[in-house]
């Protein structure tokens, strides 16, 4: 996500954006009416009252499932900020002491270089060693014992995701399994640029490993819900984004959704356009394409549906990219923007950095510690994550 982590990047470019497309509007589908099946004996009003309501659970289950709507009730906006558990020194995420920090996504899980089939936080530190040196489980009991919630995210820039390097599925998808039975997360989490991003193979390993596990969990009762974090410019996702949409879809996972990262845009934000703007676009765009995606996938959502399928994500005060700065204003406006439209997710890279850089450190790049502007007494993540109607869970 930025290149200021060990475990992530900034993000890629280098795929080519899309050219625009028409939007195209949900088609609505009928059925020709039935006459009623006679019983020859007729039920007792219990009874006939427990059927109906059995077949409505089902049917309504069943338009959840096919929707790709996760089958309990939508959230309204939420906040989890992106937390970087590799960097030196550590986020303190387990305290949780406010409605911006209670709620955390744990950043990244990556293809351990010792076994490109078994996941490590970033290159360093295997689950194990990360639950030793770091304390990670432990601290995310006390956040849980606090009221908050972690999800994790797999991936980043500067690594490889494991469906990148491991090509056994069988064992791609055991590791995917280790991590959620090891945190038991409110999500997981897929940050896919550069090579993850570009490499076709990949995603469709990725997104078979993540079908079959996400079914198992809904048959056992426990639902996991799966994200999709992508790079995207004014114009939208770009066509390899789209193409990790399509590939999840078409194996059958239920996307919670998908997060842009509203940050690093290069040449493709016009001189005139301020970040806040750069990011109202993005999303407006990314809304117009997964509409066709999804209608593609035999999915018909509505405009409303569209935007509980989104999340916003931009990389706090100085980006890496020269001239980039997402300040304190943005923030504030970007809430509201979201919570206008019921966008279902908001996030920052990163809760790391959400605070004003020493005096001493005089800077014109990103820092992985702080956010590169003057934040006064304020934090961005209050500014994002206060007041808002819905949790992460």
């Amino acid at each position: 996500m930025s290149a200021i982590s060990r475990g992530s990047g900034p993000a890629a470019r280098a795929e080519k954006e899309p050219s625009p497309r028409p939007v195209a509007q949900p088609v609505a589908g009928g059925s020709r009416a039935r006459r009623p099946f006679q019983l020859r004996q007729p039920s007792s009003p219990l009874i006939t009252g427990l059927a109906v309501a059995t077949i409505l659970a089902s049917v309504i289950f069943f338009w959840a499932w096919r929707s790709g709507l996760p089958t309990g009730a939508a959230q309204p906006t939420w906040f989890a900020g992106y937390v970087d558990v590799t960097v030196s020194p550590p986020y303190a995420f387990e305290a949780g002491a406010t409605p911006g920090t209670r709620d955390v996504v744990l950043a990244f899980l990556v293809a351990s270089p010792q076994d490109f089939c078994v996941a490590s936080w970033g290159p360093t530190y295997g689950l194990e060693e990360a639950n030793t040196a770091l304390g990670l489980e432990k601290r995310i009991s006390d956040l849980r014992s606090r009221g908050g919630s972690a999800a994790v995210s797999f991936g980043g820039a500067r690594n490889s995701e494991l469906a990148t390097t491991c090509r056994d599925e069988g064992k791609l998808r055991t590791a995917y399994q280790d991590v959620v039975e090891r945190y038991e997360p409110a999500f997981i989490d897929f940050d896919l640029e550069g090579a993850d991003l570009l490499d076709q193979a990949g995603g469709e390993r990725r997104a078979r490993a993540v079908a079959a596990l996400q079914g198992d969990r809904n048959s056992s009762g426990k639902e996991l819900p799966v994200w999709l974090t992508l790079p995207a410019s004014p114009r939208g996702l770009t066509d390899a984004g789209i193409a990790a949409v399509e590939q999840m879809l078409q194996a059958g996972v239920q996307l919670a959704g998908v997060n842009i990262m509203t940050m690093n845009y290069g040449a493709s934000r016009s001189i005139s356009q301020g970040m806040l703007e750069a990011a109202k676009a993005a999303a407006d765009a990314t809304h117009d394409q997964l509409s066709i995606v999804y209608q593609r996938a035999g999915i018909n959502l509505s405009r409303e549906q569209l935007w509980k399928k989104i999340g916003l994500t931009p990389m706090i005060g100085r980006n890496d990219l020269p001239g980039e700065i997402f300040g304190l204003d943005a923030a504030r406006d970007l809430k509201d923007y979201a919570v206008e439209l019921e966008i279902q997710r908001l996030s920052m890279w990163s809760l790391n950095r959400d605070a004003t850089c020493p005096s001493s450190e005089q800077r014109e790049d990103a820092s992985f510690t702080c956010s590169g502007v003057d934040q006064g007494g304020s934090r961005f993540s209050d500014l994002l994550g206060s007041g808002l109607p819905g949790r992460m869970d």
